[in-house]
């Protein structure tokens, strides 16, 4: 005996759009957490769905500060960022972190690329929810140098690898780890 869903079969085409979702990862109006006078505009990837999906905000950069102390200054406050929990507008549309806070990062090691950040975690401790809202929101940053990368490294003369974010790991952080490579010292 078949048991169906209880609609039957039509022979005449129909098209009631695209089926709901449970969360729709838009926010109704002006984005209350991005509205600040002061700082330089950012975006932050945040968790909605499945998937990961920018939202702007800023970071305080103290002016005349020299390019290396400011990037490890916008590194940091994206790391603050994307700790901190999502405004209620953004938690009722779905937003969500998994960046632990007390996150803190520094610049180089006196052996280590210019470009690199060290994290008080290393990157392989942190889930790949984690991870993967780190890598995008820092290799698309003022943070480094705007190729789509970041070298990251944990804390003191760890190993350095070089992440990307890809349209794979923003689509599924959650199983797709974002690649990486093995960077050398000076």
């Amino acid at each position: 005996m078949l048991t169906g869903c209880g609609i039957r079969a039509t022979q005449v085409p129909t098209d009631f759009g695209a089926a709901p979702s449970r969360v729709p990862c838009s926010l109704a109006g002006p984005n209350p957490a991005a509205q600040s006078s002061q700082g330089v505009p950012v975006q932050v990837f945040l968790l909605c769905g499945a998937s990961l999906v920018t939202v702007d905000r800023t970071v305080g950069v103290p002016e005349g500060t020299p390019d290396a102390r400011r990037r490890v200054i916008v590194a940091q406050g994206l790391l603050d960022l994307l700790a901190a929990a999502p405004s209620a507008a953004e938690r009722s549309a779905g937003y969500t972190t998994y960046v632990p806070g007390g996150l803190s990062v520094s610049g180089p090691g006196p052996r280590d690329p210019e470009d690199t950040l060290r994290l008080s975690t290393a990157p392989s401790r942190l889930t790949s929810y984690a991870l993967a809202q780190l890598v995008c929101t820092l290799s698309d940053s003022a943070a480094t140098e705007g190729d789509g990368s970041v070298i990251l490294g944990g804390p003191a003369n760890g190993t350095l690898r070089r992440y990307e974010c890809t349209d794979e790991v923003r689509d599924r952080p959650g199983s797709v780890q974002p690649p990486s490579g093995a960077v050398g010292h000076k």
